[in-house]
């Protein structure tokens, strides 16, 4: 598993000057009161009055329509200015997108035709349309805001498998807050291009975005993952775009290793994901004017364990040390034995992949300024 880390690297010294001095903030001494979201005069909805009514269908009991069968399996939230920046992931089958020959796009206004794709290409052309919602002191849910997304997948034809099952992503910006997510696919009407609701698939997500409060006398991490590829788009996405098998964050598109398997292919090592949450800065001394932005500096301790089912280990690494709150860590998979020559004493050290089983990464984090710290566990399974 090899990820960009040059990459990852290259951007610490930005989200420290930006992204993470909000979550310092939180223990810097001061009590940090939640904010306060102002009253605003809600926005005319631009999803179709009969959209929002298939979606409200199924939003108490968090069951909606299965025309089309998707999942919506997990989420992961990373660090953004006054929120989180939300990844959410979803599975379906192929057959259950409807994947054929491309067929031309309606014209819409004075847009140029889109270029045909290539000789052998499917294509899935889908309207993925979402709406948050949140509970008003009643208890009820409210709509509190939307996305909607227009979705073209395009498959190659000679490898296209209708019945397998694969995943995908996207990335919406929300500010802190409890949410239940409700996300409606609807085919694309080629010849009107606007979402055919005769056959729809709905589901619903709850999500929590804990708000910079939450780490005035803790620290925690965004979802620990393993990577399998990192890499640097040339600009941030403008709107929420479904990818997959990959998903985006800031200017970084990352390929994570959605099961937790290692394979003989990549089994020489993993790569390590995460951001911490409510590490408090160091207080240093600053030659630069109070106009610019201060880098902030972090004094993070991680551990990480390979562990057997019953909590023996069978891999320890080094104890590593970071400066900033953004943690992408290689680890080799690699068992060091050493063993002993009875007739001289003699030692001597042998390494070994890891063998084939099941196991759990556990990653300690300590906090060095403000002595908080935090355990993740990730499970792990060699083949």
């Amino acid at each position: 598993m090899k990820a960009s880390r040059i990459v990852v690297l290259g951007l610490i010294l930005i989200f420290s000057l930006s992204l993470f001095n909000v979550f310092a903030q939180a223990t810097s001494g001061q009590k940090q009161e939640p904010k306060k979201q102002e009253a605003k005069p809600p926005q005319k909805s631009l999803i179709p009055k009969e959209i929002k009514a298939i979606i409200q269908e199924g939003l108490a009991p968090r069951q909606g329509r299965q025309d089309i069968p998707f999942t919506i399996f997990k989420y992961m939230a990373f660090p953004a200015k006054d929120g989180m920046y939300t990844v959410i992931f979803f599975k379906a089958k192929n057959a259950d997108f409807g994947y054929a020959a491309p067929v031309p796009a309606a014209p819409q206004g004075k847009q140029a035709q889109p270029a045909a794709p290539p000789a052998g290409t499917l294509e899935a052309r889908f309207a993925l349309v979402l709406e948050f919602f949140q509970a008003d002191e009643a208890g009820a849910l409210k709509a509190t805001g939307e996305r909607s997304i227009p979705v073209t997948l395009q498959a190659d034809s000679a490898g296209y498998d209708p019945a397998k099952e694969e995943w995908y992503a996207l990335t919406v910006g929300l500010p802190y807050g409890k949410y239940t997510i409700a996300m409606l696919l609807a085919p694309i009407d080629p010849k009107k291009g606007t979402a055919d609701i005769k056959r729809v698939g709905v589901g619903y997500y709850d999500i929590t975005l804990p708000g910079v409060e939450t780490y005035q006398s803790a620290i925690d991490t965004t979802p620990v993952f393993y990577a399998k590829d990192i890499q640097q788009m040339n600009s941030y996405e403008a709107k929420p775009t479904v990818h997959r098998g990959l998903f985006t964050y800031s200017v970084l598109q990352i390929v994570p290793n959605i099961d937790n398997v290692v394979t003989a292919e990549d089994k020489s090592q993993i790569e390590v994901f995460c951001i911490v949450l409510g590490a408090k800065a160091k207080v240093e001394s600053s030659t630069q004017p109070a106009s610019q932005p201060q880098q902030q500096t972090y004094d993070l301790e991680v551990n990480y364990e390979i562990q057997k089912g019953d909590g023996a280990a069978v891999i320890k690494w080094q104890t590593q040390t970071y400066a900033s709150p953004l943690i992408d860590q290689p680890l080799p998979l690699k068992q060091t034995k050493v063993t002993t020559d009875q007739a001289t004493g003699k030692q001597s050290t042998s390494q070994s992949d890891l063998a084939s089983g099941k196991y759990q990464l556990v990653v300690k984090v300590k906090d060095k300024v403000s002595g908080f710290t935090v355990e993740k566990k990730v499970p792990l399974e060699v083949k």
